[in-house]
């Protein structure tokens, strides 16, 4: 019926009736929409046994969903994870040890919206997602090699680095340099913080030039970009790695899409900022989907390794 009437206004529409025709589409729209509340409220009453798609919003069982990575069984669409749950996935159960947990911002920055001032913020978030910044940083096994590990969790603050996730990576790579072992950093961020302005733009230096110590000793940086990975993340650590990877479908941006139209005035292409035009291009080395990357990531290091074992026996 619905289908008559879409058609039988679009065929017979003329001057004399365009005011009952716009009162059936008024009438057809409260309708859709009244469907469409009623449909969410009945999806809400089952949240706890399943999740939607963000793709193809295909409805996965929440009991399985962690097993699958957080994969669509659908379509492979790639969900968020969050820090906890990927580093369970990657290391070898009961090697991973916290460091830096802690360390909290004792920087008087004076920063006021109008919603809350930047310390009650932060304590919002810490109450919301149980962590104390926006990234993990510690010690691990995958498999048989020990690494120096960082997770972002976007879920805080939208993975945004401000000091304290500026000193906790740079804490990360100095422990990485005296203990002599490979670096992992999984990068998931909006940029820099905001909220705490120059300070968070020094992290970028900070960070890369610790990097560069890193690197003068010869020791092997893995750098993993997951959606969305953009700003001061992207253009400092997110880019410095010896082998970049990215997951499936990730959004890779330094500026977002909104700011490049509105500072160019033209209309941007949808894919110009997803990992598979990227990859294209040269951005980055390789795209690994999340269910084999722990794979991956174990050949890539015994690689290194037996390079690096290759280089001692001809220096001797």
């Amino acid at each position: 019926m619905i289908y008559k009437k879409k058609k039988w206004y679009f065929n017979y529409i003329n001057n004399n009736n365009i005011i009952k025709n716009k009162n059936i589409i008024l009438i057809y729209l409260y309708n859709y929409y009244n469907n469409y509340i009623n449909i969410l409220k009945k999806n809400n009453k089952y949240k706890h046994l399943w999740i939607q798609c963000e793709n193809c919003f295909g409805l996965n069982y929440k009991k399985f969903f962690k097993s699958k990575m957080n994969i669509c069984e659908q379509c492979g669409y790639h969900l968020k994870i969050n820090s906890l749950d990927r580093i369970e996935l990657l290391i070898n159960l009961n090697t991973y040890k916290s460091i830096n947990e802690n360390i909290i911002s004792l920087t008087k920055i004076e920063f006021y919206s109008e919603e809350d001032n930047y310390k009650n913020y932060l304590i919002s978030y810490q109450k919301k997602t149980g962590l104390y910044e926006a990234i993990h940083t510690g010690i691990g096994k995958l498999y048989k090699k020990k690494i120096a590990l960082g997770v972002m969790n976007f879920k805080f603050m939208g993975g945004s680095m401000g000091t304290v996730v500026g000193e906790k990576i740079s804490r990360l790579i100095e422990y990485a340099i005296i203990k002599n072992i490979s670096l992992l950093i999984f990068c998931s961020s909006g940029g820099a913080r905001m909220q705490e302005g120059s300070l968070s733009l020094i992290q970028m230096a900070k960070i890369s030039s610790i990097l560069y110590k890193y690197k003068k000793k010869k020791l092997f940086y893995i750098s993993i970009l997951t959606s969305p990975t953009t700003g001061g993340v992207l253009a400092s650590f997110g880019m410095l790695g010896d082998i970049i990877i990215s997951e499936p479908n990730t959004y890779i941006a330094f500026a977002g899409k909104r700011v490049i139209e509105q500072t160019l005035n033209q209309k941007i292409s949808e894919n110009l900022q997803k990992s598979e035009y990227l990859f294209k291009k040269g951005l980055f080395d390789i795209i690994v989907p999340r269910n084999i990357l722990k794979n991956i990531l174990n050949e890539l290091l015994k690689f290194h390794n037996y390079i690096e074992i290759n280089n001692i026996l001809n220096y001797r």
